[in-house]
């Protein structure tokens, strides 16, 4: 993948998220990347328990919001630096946007 295309699908991600159209159908709160459910279903993702497949689904929206197309995975030379960026990216996200969960 060459670096017009990686900013080409970047501006596209950027352009969606602009336009609304995130995973679960509401857009997040203003001044955030991440809705309440993504922040609720990436919470449980860091638990033990077995993730569902929606909150993988989930997952993959918000790495796409980040940026990360997994598409092209076998012809991407920028893979697996491509997706740990926008891993860290979601994972900053999260610790900024999400309200922590209490314990009970």
């Amino acid at each position: 993948m060459s670096r017009t295309s990686i900013k080409l699908s970047l501006s596209l991600a950027l352009a969606c998220l602009l336009s609304g159209c995130v995973v679960g159908g509401m857009p997040p709160p203003p001044g955030r990347h991440l809705t309440d459910l993504e922040c609720r279903d990436l919470a449980a993702l860091k638990t033990n328990k077995s993730p569902t497949m929606a909150e993988h689904q989930v997952e993959l929206g918000a790495l796409r919001k980040a940026g990360y197309d997994p598409s092209p995975f076998w012809d991407d030379p920028y893979y697996p630096e491509d997706l740990q960026y926008a891993q860290r990216l979601v994972d900053y996200w999260f610790q900024t946007e999400c309200v922590p969960t209490r314990s009970q």
